[in-house]
């Protein structure tokens, strides 16, 4: 038992309070209502809107075929306690509380679930027509955009980039995407992967400008490091996020160099009291060896199940639970359904499935003979049985496994 879990003590805390009203702070809030919390339970949240799930965001509410994505929890049934419109602040653990807009709030037990925020271009702010997309605002604000089918120059071919000129596509509006790599979600995966999907964006099209930087942006234009200059009726950047978590500066809080809450495998800060779940959080991986920060829905789904269960073991005395999850991540763009499962950094040889011109392939990455990750292109079976696989550590026979017209189950070596 470590030394934070001694430190609480016999008796269940009466207030837990969770920063944070996106899906890692809800489904901490659920979670502790299901697993049988019976104290107060408090969920703040900065955005004044009911709470609501963000992937739709890029795709049926950003498209008008949904007017919001709230989630469908009756938090006044549950017994939860509802703070919108409210920032935090700070936090000052020696007393137990939390400063927010709205003054002071006590705790017994704190979750830290403030995702993350978008990377801003440099330059950019205050210029008419720049938008980010993160929140049900900035979507309200990129309708219009979109209604009008004006010219869109996105900036970052990453995952919310594509799905954004995919939107945009539909949409009707002229679109080019400007990405400084050489290709795209160059951050997100080994050049071997990433080539096929280049073709997506002309094939849907989409002009793809690569090794281009923007220089500056002007009301109207974007211009590129190389003197060219895009018309732009609107530009969306999507060049990566950070976690929120500025305002624990100086809490005694530790964070990473990425400016994550560095929690332990337990999802335990170095603070007594204080738990951290979802985009804002990195958490030490015994299946992959290293520390791991996930900005994806499933692990901001996932995690709070484990905060839960620890704020309640601590009371009984129970040994807390481990969080060691294959993160999942999963991306509709261009026609195409994008999955990816696992951690694929260790690894030593690359298996693939199908062929990557077609429009239905897997790239499998094994470490001694053991999957450790996988991307799925329209093959959500291949996805769901090799999560599975990732998760038991199965040895796998690599020309087994490389013949996509066999159950990728059945490539057990």
């Amino acid at each position: 038992m470590s030394e934070q879990m001694q430190q609480r003590g016999p008796s269940e805390p009466r207030r837990v309070v969770v920063t944070g009203a996106g899906m890692a702070g809800v489904q901490t809030a659920v979670a502790l209502r299901e697993q049988g919390f019976t104290g107060t339970v408090t969920l703040i949240g900065a955005e004044p809107h009911q709470p609501y799930d963000r992937p739709p965001l890029s795709k049926a509410v950003l498209l008008g075929k949904a007017e919001n994505s709230a989630f469908d929890v009756d938090f006044e049934a549950l017994g939860i306690e509802l703070r919108l419109g409210c920032e935090v602040l700070g936090l000052r653990p020696a007393d137990h509380e939390l400063d927010t807009e709205a003054g002071p709030v006590p705790y017994d037990v704190l979750v830290v679930a403030t995702g993350a925020e978008p990377v801003r271009l440099p330059g950019a702010d205050g210029v008419p027509g720049v938008h980010l997309l993160r929140t049900l605002d900035d979507v309200e604000r990129l309708r219009p955009v979109l209604a009008d089918r004006q010219d869109i120059v996105v900036v970052g071919a990453g995952w919310i980039g594509a799905e954004f000129a995919t939107a945009a596509r539909e949409a009707g509006c002229a679109v080019t995407v400007v990405e400084a790599a050489d290709r795209p979600l160059a951050e997100a995966l080994p050049a071997q992967a990433a080539a096929p999907m280049t073709a997506w964006y002309g094939d849907a099209g989409v002009v793809l400008r690569t090794r281009a930087r923007v220089e500056r942006v002007e009301p109207g234009a974007v211009v590129l490091d190389d003197g060219s200059r895009l018309p732009a009726g609107a530009v969306v950047v999507g060049i990566g996020a950070r976690p929120a978590t500025a305002w624990l500066t100086g809490s005694g809080v530790e964070l990473g160099e990425r400016g994550d809450v560095v929690a332990d495998p337990h999802l335990m800060t170095s603070v007594p009291d204080v738990y951290a779940v979802g985009d804002c959080a990195s958490f030490p991986s015994g299946r992959y060896g290293e520390r791991l920060l996930v900005h994806h829905w499933d692990n901001a789904l996932q995690g709070p199940r484990t905060v839960a269960a620890n704020i309640l073991g601590a009371a009984t005395g129970e040994p807390p639970a481990v969080y060691d999850p294959v993160p999942y991540f999963w991306s509709e763009q261009f026609g195409r359904f994008v999955q990816y499962a696992g951690h694929h950094a260790d690894a030593d040889r690359t298996v693939w499935r199908g062929d990557a011109d077609g429009p239905a392939w897997t790239v499998c990455w094994l470490r001694e003979s053991r999957l450790v990750a996988l991307l799925a292109v329209g093959r959500p079976r291949d996805l769901a049985q090799g999560r599975r696989l990732i998760e038991a550590g199965t040895v796998l026979d690599a020309e087994l496994l490389a013949d996509s017209e066999r159950p990728l189950k059945s490539a057990k070596g």
